[in-house]
């Protein structure tokens, strides 16, 4: 259990490899899902609609509430969005950089699928066949429009009996696939367009603004995991004491047990020194409540 958390806290450190890596597992896993899911078009004109947008939308939500769960930062973004200034002000342009950051980790994922299903033309094809204009497709003709709609519908579903014979099906779904394909081709060119353009021009702004938010983003990371560890090791002096406190008639039964007892004198002051003289419940809270409220500005001199 202990290596198991070892573990999710090295994957939800501020490494931006660390993060980097899990976007692209989020990804792959995104590619993989939608390969090894079973499109089953329901060829109902009430449905199509929903269940092809449905499919290519939705999952797109699920991983980017993944991306932004698994993503450290998100939640101390939002704490240094929501933080009270105290005696530290807030510098809107970490705030900025820590969401862009976490924004563009989190896409990656919902693009994939995006792209992947639009390149796939599935689901398009089972969303829009029925909203098609059967005009521009032989083998329409001397048909009533409710069945024009229910044959429509039943394009994606090959296997229908209504449309084994039908030689427009093919051609309803090549037009939608190489819409279909054309828009997440260019969706993908777009992408890649942005993320050049961003990549050269870069340079082109102030270089100084930037290496400040990224330093002042992973003091904040870094400033919050210190804290973490220094409440922890303080809980635990803190019991300690408690505990021996509680037990004072057993400390000859403790000792033959091997438990760890602070000795007279040294060690005594020494844990004393570490509990910095907070030593009751009030004092403790206290002392959270005044961390959050006025964290000390970032002066060390």
């Amino acid at each position: 259990m202990d290596r198991f958390r070892m573990i999710f806290q090295y994957f939800q450190s501020n490494s931006e490899s660390v993060m980097n890596g899990i976007c692209g597992l989020l990804a792959l896993a995104s590619v993989k899902m939608y390969t090894s899911f079973d499109f089953s078009c329901p060829c109902l004109p009430q449905y199509n609609m929903a269940y092809g947008l449905g499919i290519m939308f939705v999952p797109p939500v699920i991983l980017l509430l993944c991306g932004l769960i698994l993503n450290r930062q998100s939640v101390l973004m939002l704490e240094e969005w929501r933080r009270p200034p105290g005696r530290r002000k807030k510098d809107l342009a970490v705030i900025r950089y820590m969401c862009s950051s976490i924004m563009q980790r989190a896409m990656v994922a919902p693009v994939v699928w995006i792209v992947v299903t639009l390149l796939d033309g599935k689901c398009l094809i089972c969303a829009f066949s029925a909203s098609m204009d059967p005009e521009k497709f032989a083998g329409f003709a001397n048909v009533s429009t409710v069945q024009v709609q229910q044959l429509l519908a039943k394009v994606p579903c090959r296997d229908d009996e209504l449309m084994t014979n039908n030689t427009s099906r093919k051609a309803v779904s090549r037009y939608l696939r190489c819409w279909s394909q054309a828009l997440g081709w260019s969706i993908l060119l777009i992408l890649i367009i942005a993320a050049f353009l961003a990549r050269w021009l870069r340079p082109c702004f102030n270089q100084a603004t930037l290496l400040q938010a990224r330093h002042w983003s992973n003091y904040i990371d870094i400033e919050q995991k210190i804290f973490e560890e220094t409440c922890c090791e303080h809980s635990r002096l803190f019991a300690h004491k408690c505990i021996l406190h509680f037990f004072e008639s057993m400390r000859q039964e403790i000792k033959l047990h091997s438990f760890s007892l602070p000795r007279e004198g040294e060690g005594a002051e020494a844990e004393e020194d570490l509990l910095r003289g907070i030593t009751d419940q009030d004092q403790v809270n206290k002392l959270l409540k005044t961390w959050y409220y006025e964290k000390p500005p970032l002066d060390v001199s």
